[in-house]
């Protein structure tokens, strides 16, 4: 251990928290951001049809799927040691890609992507468990503030600022100033500390019941019916996702002035997002920050609707991006705020990486979704489908749990 590293039974203080989380955040939202905004853009300029495109999200598979590895790295290894394979071995793989092409390399291309975000997700199982342990119930409304902004900031410069380096460069030079940028986010994190596991040695599962030890999880009370409820209140807004920037270039905007929409303003706005939504789930609880967070998302997708209809022109798709960037962020903020609630401290990085997979499993289909119907019936129905989704999933969910609290640790944290 170096020196002046606090040791695994000392409180970490309050700026190392914010330092490591956010940056491990940023770091796995980087890559992301980049083949969910910034790839699906340089594809279509590329002459990839929307449903093409769409098939991208297939890539996205172990973000959906981590929960069946999540036990092993939440019950057995360092964490330390985990990042640090995780966050090395994400720098080793930039590098890579910037020898490859999107246009003759296809196939290399698409597997090293989709290893990108094995890495990628798996490091999100340690973050997510750290973060469990290391905070208290009051400490997690504005602690997923710090973790949805840091996470929409790093996706804001895979998806924004890379894009305007390849517009002024090329996508060599892009996935050099990755593997930087990834390397600078490791420093903070390289010397993680190691919270007691609630779980003695004896007791954690292993062999054939690690294996399986998800799926226990998963068959706990409660659990299945919230997995649902998320997958209500995120489908409206991952419908839209992936659709945005192919829109704008369907438009003619050029890439130098998307990179400008989704990187400066995008960031700024989802910065103010992730600190407002943090700050409404601390002073007003729960409920109240999904219920205005979720709906006032939904009004923000107007604003697609409205460009896509041919109104308000390029001063819609600005309101869009602020607007959606706040209330969007938000929404993700409060979300995860109760998802962390929900998690048992024993199975911290198991319960949490569970429903994550869930909002992951709803970004594939409803991204898959929002590509066939528009292909088919085009941006105005799509957009409008979206918001409505949107706007009817968070009354669901709210409305579920208003009934039904599920479970104790979300009874307590849901009027608070």
């Amino acid at each position: 251990m170096m020196p002046g590293m606090p040791s695994p039974h000392t409180p970490l203080p309050r700026a190392r928290q914010v330092s490591l989380l956010g940056a491990l955040y940023m770091a796995q939202g980087l890559p992301f951001g980049f083949f969910t905004l910034a790839l699906p853009v340089l594809m279509r300029d590329a002459g990839w049809s929307l449903t093409a495109i769409s098939l991208l999200q297939f890539l996205a598979l172990p973000w959906a799927l981590k929960f069946m590895w999540a036990p092993v790295l939440d019950h057995h290894g360092s964490r330390r040691m985990w990042l640090r394979l995780f966050l090395g071995s994400s720098c080793v793989m930039a590098l890579v890609l910037s020898q490859l092409s999107l246009s003759s390399q296809t196939n290399m291309l698409f597997a090293a992507v989709l290893l990108f975000n094995l890495l990628a997700a798996s490091q999100d199982v340690i973050t997510d468990g750290l973060a469990v342990r290391l905070l208290d119930v009051r400490e997690r409304g504005l602690a997923n503030g710090l973790q949805v902004g840091g996470f929409r900031l790093g996706m804001i410069l895979g998806g924004g600022v890379l894009l305007w380096v390849f517009a002024r460069t090329n996508w060599e030079t892009m996935f050099l100033c990755m593997a930087g940028l990834l390397a600078l986010l490791a420093v903070p994190a390289w010397y993680p500390p190691e919270p007691v596991r609630a779980l003695a040695p004896q007791a954690r599962p292993r062999g054939m019941a690690l294996s399986w030890a998800w799926l226990e999880r998963a068959l706990t009370p409660g659990m299945l019916t919230f997995a649902v409820l998320i997958l209500a209140y995120r489908f409206g807004d991952q419908l839209l996702g992936s659709l945005t920037g192919p829109f704008m270039r369907d438009q003619d905007i050029s890439k130098e002035t998307i990179a400008m929409m989704k990187g400066v303003v995008g960031s700024g706005a989802s910065l103010v997002g992730a600190f407002a939504g943090g700050w409404l789930a601390f002073r007003l609880g729960r409920r109240t920050a999904l219920l205005f967070s979720g709906l006032t998302q939904a009004l923000a997708f107007t604003c697609y609707v409205a460009a896509a209809a041919g109104w308000g022109g390029m001063n819609a798709l600005w309101a869009a991006t602020v607007l959606e960037g706040i209330f969007g962020t938000m929404a993700t903020v409060a979300l995860f705020t109760l998802m962390m609630d929900a998690a048992d401290p024993a199975h911290a990085g198991t319960d949490f990486t569970l429903l994550a997979c869930m909002t992951s499993l709803v970004s594939g289909l409803a991204n898959l979704v929002g590509g066939v119907v528009a292909d088919a019936f085009g941006y105005l129905p799509t957009f409008t489908l979206a918001a409505v989704s949107s706007a009817l999933g968070c009354l669901v969910l709210v409305g579920w749990l208003d009934r039904h609290p599920i479970h104790p640790r979300i009874a307590q944290a849901w009027r608070g």
